[in-house]
């Protein structure tokens, strides 16, 4: 087995892992805190479990107010997480593979979330005093955008330098 095929396959691992600490998680603020029922739990000064269905994605945009507007997120989210997993098979460097990964775990716990309440369950709410730097989130939100992170940081910083063999520089 190649080392890509290997590293593809680590890949495959972390989004399961992500995906599955995630429900997790959910299951236990949901069904084992009651935090639906409950509504807030503090548990530090800067950080409280709070009960927030989110029927939008990303920053509560394209709210999904009727059924037809759930079906159509969670297709979209599917089409994206796809197109993420197909770039992760595409991938070679495990540290490509594994950004791509968290955020395809993170996607696949959001959906599931999505197809089978019709909302995602958000839960972390991170705080100092009154200013809150993110909305209520959960796992798959902050594994998503660790990995988006990570990806743009790796195209940013790890630029290939143009081999100067193949590009003399003109003479003058």
């Amino acid at each position: 087995m190649s080392k890509a095929v290997r590293n593809r396959l680590f890949g495959l691992l972390i989004a399961a892992a992500i995906c599955l600490i995630d429900q997790g998680v959910k299951a236990w603020v949901a069904d084992g805190l009651q935090l639906e029922k409950v509504k807030t739990i503090y548990l530090l000064p800067i950080f409280n479990l709070h009960w927030q269905p989110n029927f939008g994605v990303s920053l509560g945009l394209l709210t999904a107010g009727s059924t037809e507007g759930r079906w159509a997120l969670v297709a979209m989210t599917a089409a994206i997480a796809l197109f993420v997993l197909i770039w992760m098979m595409r991938e070679r460097k495990l540290g490509d593979i594994a950004a791509l990964a968290l955020v395809l775990g993170g996607a696949a716990g959001n959906i599931r979330d999505r197809y089978m309440y019709g909302f995602v369950i958000d839960y972390a709410d991170l705080h100092f005093g009154e200013w809150r730097p993110f909305l209520i989130f959960n796992l798959a939100d902050a594994a998503i955008t660790i990995g988006v992170l990570i990806i743009l940081a790796r195209s940013l910083l790890s630029r290939e330098k143009p081999d100067a063999a193949a590009n003399p520089a003109p003479e003058s």
